[in-house]
C-alpha cells in the first residue's frame, strides 16, 4: 500500500491515516485506491470492531487535488469530459464503501476538512471535529457542484433548504450549526480529538457486533440516496465541459480570483 495512507491496528480499532500533509491531504487517485484496498482490509481482520479514518499533518483533507484533472485522460480516456460517468464512478464507488462498511467508521477531523475531503467524512457514520476546524463543501467556487455523495449526503443529513445555502455559496459551516444539524457528532477541543475518537470506538466494541452492524445498514437503508448519487453524476457531466470550470481550475492554479462566464 502507498505511503500517502498508511493504517494501524489498535486491539479492536482499525486506523486508517490520510498521509500526505505536505499537499494538505489532497486525495488524489493513489490515495483513493489505497482507501479503497484499506477500507476492505479492515472488514477481513478478525477481531476489528470499529475503523477510525484521520489525517495527518494541519488539516484532515483539503479536497480533491485539482492536478488530477490533468491527468484523468491517463485513466480515463481523452474524451473523459464527454463521457464523465466512468471517472464519477470511480470516486464515488470507493467512498460508498465507507458507508457500506460493515463496520462503524469514525472520522476524526482537524484544521480543515472541505470538498472532496468532506464528502468522504460524510460517508463515514460518526463525525468528531476538533474545535476551530473549517468544513465545506466549496465545489460551486470552482465551477463544479459536490458529486462524490456530498450533495446527496449533506441534503439527507440538513435538509433541502440548508443544502442549498451551503452547496450553492460553497460557504464554509458554522460548527456550531453543524453539529446542531447532525453534520458532525460532537465538537471537541483538539488535544482531546483522539482520545474521544477512540472512547467512542470502544464503546461501539461492547455492543454485539451484528446488531451494530444490522443498525448501520437499517438506518442507511432508510433513504434512497443511490438517485441523487445518479444526478449527481449527471449535473457534474455537464459542468466540467463548462468554461467556468476551465476558469476555476486555472483561478486555483493561478490563485487569482475566477472570471465566470456562465457557459
Amino acid at each position: 500500500m502507498t505511503n500517502l495512507i498508511t493504517t494501524h491496528q489498535r486491539d479492536t480499532i482499525f486506523e486508517i491515516i490520510l498521509n500526505r500533509p505536505d499537499k494538505r491531504n489532497a486525495l488524489n487517485r493513489e490515495m483513493m485506491d489505497a482507501l479503497a484496498v484499506a477500507i476492505e482490509r479492515a472488514e477481513k481482520l478478525p477481531g476489528i470492531r470499529a475503523v477510525i479514518l484521520r489525517g495527518e499533518g494541519r488539516g484532515f483533507s483539503a479536497g480533491i487535488d485539482v492536478t488530477d484533472f490533468m491527468t484523468a485522460a491517463e485513466r480515463f480516456g481523452e474524451s473523459w469530459r464527454d463521457n464523465l460517468f466512468p471517472l464519477t464512478a470511480y470516486y464515488q464507488g470507493i467512498v460508498n464503501k465507507f458507508e457500506a462498511c460493515s463496520l462503524p467508521v469514525v472520522v476524526l477531523i482537524h484544521g480543515f476538512c472541505l470538498g472532496m475531503g468532506l464528502e468522504l467524512a460524510l460517508a463515514a457514520d460518526f463525525r468528531i471535529v476538533a474545535e476551530g476546524a473549517k468544513i465545506g463543501l466549496p465545489e460551486s467556487l470552482l465551477g463544479l457542484i459536490p458529486d462524490v455523495g456530498g450533495t446527496t449526503r449533506l441534503a439527507r443529513l440538513v435538509g433541502p433548504a440548508r443544502a442549498k445555502e451551503y452547496i450553492m455559496t460553497g460557504r464554509s459551516m458554522d460548527l456550531g450549526d453543524a453539529e446542531r444539524w447532525g453534520v458532525v457528532n460532537h465538537i471537541v477541543p483538539a488535544d482531546d480529538l483522539l482520545a474521544r475518537g477512540d472512547a467512542l470506538a470502544d464503546e461501539l466494541a461492547k455492543a454485539a457486533p451484528l446488531a451494530v452492524h444490522y443498525a448501520k445498514r437499517v438506518i442507511n437503508g432508510l433513504t434512497d440516496v443511490e438517485r441523487g448519487f445518479q444526478l449527481e453524476g449527471w449535473a457534474q457531466s455537464v459542468l466540467v465541459r463548462s468554461e467556468d470550470f476551465a476558469n476555476g481550475v486555472q483561478a486555483v492554479l493561478t490563485k487569482q480570483a475566477p472570471q465566470w462566464q456562465g457557459k
